[in-house]
């Protein structure tokens, strides 16, 4: 896997799917650059986990092109990468321990080195103590932590998470964040399938939005937020906010207002006019639309279809 300076490590273009005479990935094309977290994100059905498999060679495209490191995937390959697929499967009536030592191996790793990395791996994620234990013992969210870590264990070039933090409570996914951004930080290139809009504003420099086949929207976060939503200013004040043909009041109670600047208006302006009409500003914040908020705008204009 050693695609050139300028060449994307993924590469997807005019991707199409049919299962039968259902099309459900449409024309679709989108690069991952080496070095950045990328979120492919959709609703349930939109595409995303068959556009993974594809890109992958458990299915087999009906036409386009799909490019790991400058040519089709391989298993043979697999020592560079790391799959965290959305169901998980792993080997219930062996000991937790054992079953990560053994993909270890399987990755190219020494016994020893496999342990040793394995036990401080279930000592980060808090089950350190269940080494031991048979897998079908541990919980859902323990058995996805041990699924994590075999994914990680050979710090793979691309790591591809589809749906990493499902089924996490916010503690457990706190933590998980901080050990992609770990792999992020290492060099590590990541592909995350999810539709956690939080997790994508703290994660990805580049996102896609795919819905039913489709790209709807493609670019770096701030390019989505700046195509989809608008960008409103949080005022702290003291006194009642007066009318202006220069923004517009969203909401307002007592010491707090939320203001969308017009047409030919700029932040910097409208704070001189609060100023100058005697308003005591204590706080002046811009705030970009969620991609929360942009998702439910993308997916919510119609029917999102069922997964084929």
């Amino acid at each position: 896997m050693n695609p050139g300076l300028n060449e994307p490590l993924v590469h997807v273009q005019d991707f199409q799917m049919s299962f039968g005479s259902t099309r459900v990935i449409e024309n679709l094309s989108f690069d991952v650059h080496q070095g950045e977290t990328f979120g492919f994100l959709g609703s349930n059905g939109s595409g995303k986990t068959t556009t993974i498999r594809s890109l992958l060679g458990i299915y087999q495209a009906t036409a386009g092109i799909l490019y790991i490191g400058g040519e089709p995937f391989s298993p043979e390959r697999n020592i560079s990468l790391g799959y965290l697929p959305e169901e998980r499967g792993l080997y219930k009536k062996e000991a937790t321990l054992d079953v990560m030592i053994y993909f270890g191996r399987l990755k190219g790793l020494s016994k020893s080195t496999a342990t040793a990395w394995s036990l401080n791996f279930l000592d980060r994620v808090g089950i350190g103590a269940r080494a031991k234990v048979r897998l079908d013992k541990l919980s859902s969210g323990e058995q996805q932590k041990v699924q994590l870590g075999i994914t990680i264990m050979n710090d793979p070039l691309l790591l591809i998470l589809d749906e990493p933090t499902k089924g996490f409570d916010p503690v457990n996914r706190r933590l998980l964040m901080e050990i992609i951004e770990e792999q992020r930080n290492a060099g590590t290139t990541v592909l995350m399938v999810t539709h956690q809009m939080e997790e994508v504003e703290r994660l990805c420099d580049r996102v896609l939005l795919l819905k039913n086949g489709k790209a709807r929207a493609y670019g770096t976060v701030a390019q989505v937020q700046d195509e989809f939503g608008s960008t409103s200013i949080e005022v702290g004040l003291t006194g009642l906010i007066p009318s202006s043909r220069n923004y517009q009041v969203i909401r307002s109670h007592q010491d707090f207002a939320e203001i969308m600047a017009g047409p030919v208006s700029s932040a910097e302006s409208i704070l001189k006019e609060l100023v100058e009409s005697g308003v005591h500003v204590r706080s002046f914040m811009e705030k970009k639309t969620s991609l929360d908020e942009i998702f439910i705008q993308i997916y919510g204009d119609e029917p999102i279809r069922e997964a084929g």
